[in-house]
């Protein structure tokens, strides 16, 4: 089959746009004037952009389409190397993956591990780094392999989405599983990532719709991916925690756990946990717990990924029980997102009213909660005095909780500050970080990991629970309020 050219490729990605700029013109027709207009304007905008995005500079057009089969490619010098390197990567998961013995198959019932049965009736997987093999995962307190364009992070996790089937790897789809599966992910990150940012492949669909037009090839050189990724019985989870607890120092035997929020695969919930691990030098264990998200933004994903963070709060409570009295990890600190709060907060409830045995928490920082506002001020009466300590980020240009708040009727949710002021409660430190996001096209809602300033805060916590915040982050303003005092960023 001839290649075609990127000239052509233009073309038709163009030709596609503006068709679906005629669907859009046609759909909008019965609108009234003004409302037709302004969306008629709104999608030639978001449709025009990214053809002048590469007829400004052609070169980009040939990035993304670089290894696209059948697209011509100019000639250029060292164009090999981006082969070179996919083989060396490849060559790398057999090399790393050879010492350790094999799994064996949990026995049937085990907590977070497959019965026999569905391990012989589960495809054949690619190779994979067996258990024991931690010792030889990079981090950034390790002496790094100057060679490899990148390091590879363990993530330890927790599911209850049920598994999607797939021949060559292991992955979870946005359906309820209904009980708890633990596990093992080993992430790339390049060598080249630029912290805060979090590199994955370029994309770009149909607007509203997910029809991909164009899609970089994904590189561990230039982006974050995931190498491996295995399913562990209770035993083989724990032992190998233990492992990579052994080997800490800067975070000595410190784990930390992450909720992710609202619009959420379970793969990116293992990037975004990646990178929280790599940028704050956490050199302890990192886990995340992933509940079914839809993974996509419309109105019916909203409702069902608020139902689903509900109905996954007796295996997170399990899940976190674990971790903290388990691993032999002496301090366990829990970061939760927006939707993520939903989920956790009844954990912290109830193990405010009867702490498990073993169970002690560090710290528990609050980023952009989803929550009801009102219903947020009743819970944290209740958990109070949980842990070490209750961080509560909150933003008043976080667009994302100005959508929900509109979603719910008007009610302010937890992670907003309205005019009026944050949440304010006796025993939870709140900071007002309005002003670390300024960027006019930006969503606002995740900028405890999207800004250099809140990962530094973050380090700081987990490593001293230093407070009050002005002791951590002399910059910051303490406000006085009726019901207390608050911190924010100066603006």
């Amino acid at each position: 089959m001839a290649g075609i050219s990127l000239e052509i490729l233009f073309g038709l990605v163009t030709a596609a746009l503006m068709l679906v700029f005629m669907i859009a013109w046609y759909a909008t027709s019965g609108l009234s004037r003004s409302g037709k207009w302004v969306l008629r304007l709104l999608f030639a905008f978001v449709l025009v952009a990214p053809v002048a995005w590469f007829a400004l500079e052609p070169s980009r057009l040939a990035r993304v389409a670089g290894n696209l089969p059948g697209i011509e490619q100019p000639a250029r010098s060292g164009s090999s190397e981006n082969t070179k390197s996919t083989k060396r990567y490849y060559r790398r998961d057999r090399s790393e993956t050879a010492a350790p013995p094999p799994l064996t198959p949990p026995s049937p019932g085990t907590s977070g591990g497959a019965t026999e049965r569905e391990a012989a009736a589960r495809p054949a997987q690619p190779e994979r780094a067996a258990p024991g093999s931690d010792d030889r995962v990079a981090t950034r307190s390790a002496a790094p392999d100057q060679t490899a364009k990148w390091d590879v992070v363990p993530i330890f996790y927790g599911t209850d989405r049920k598994q999607a089937p797939e021949p060559r790897r292991i992955n979870y789809s946005s359906e309820r599983g209904k009980r708890l599966e633990l596990g093992r992910a080993l992430v790339t990150i390049p060598k080249i990532h630029q912290v805060p940012a979090l590199e994955r492949p370029w994309v770009y669909k149909v607007p509203f719709t997910s029809i991909v037009i164009l899609k970089e090839t994904e590189d561990p050189a230039k982006h974050f991916t995931l190498k491996d990724i295995q399913v562990l019985s209770e035993e083989q989870f724990l032992a190998l925690i233990r492992t990579r607890l052994a080997g800490s120092s800067r975070f000595k035997n410190h784990a930390f756990i992450f909720v992710h929020g609202f619009n959420t695969s379970f793969d990116y919930a293992l990037y975004r946990t990646a990178q929280l691990s790599y940028d704050l030098k956490f050199d302890g264990a990192p886990f995340v717990y992933s509940w079914p998200s839809r993974g996509e933004i419309s109105p019916t994903a909203y409702s069902y990924d608020r139902e689903s963070s509900e109905q996954a709060e007796p295996h997170l409570k399990k899940f976190v029980q674990l971790v903290a009295s388990r691993t032999g990890a002496t301090s366990v600190s829990i970061i939760a997102h927006s939707m993520g709060n939903k989920a956790l907060l009844p954990v912290l409830r109830d193990f405010r009213r009867s702490m498990p045995e073993g169970v002690k928490l560090s710290q528990i920082i609050l980023a952009a909660p989803d929550v009801d506002r009102d219903g947020f001020e009743f819970v944290a009466q209740q958990i109070k005095g949980v842990s070490t300590g209750i961080t509560l980020y909150a933003a008043s240009n976080d667009w994302a909780l100005d959508v929900s708040r509109k979603f719910w009727g008007g009610v302010p949710r937890a992670g907003d500050v309205p005019l009026g002021g944050p949440v304010v409660i006796s025993g939870i430190d709140t900071i007002d970080v309005t002003a670390t996001s300024t960027e006019i096209f930006s969503l606002n809602h995740s900028g405890y990991a999207e800004k250099s300033a809140l990962l530094n805060d973050i380090q700081l916590l987990l490593q001293t629970g230093e407070r009050p915040s002005e002791k951590r982050i002399p910059i910051l303003q303490r406000v006085k309020t009726n019901l207390g005092d608050y911190w924010k960023y100066p603006g």
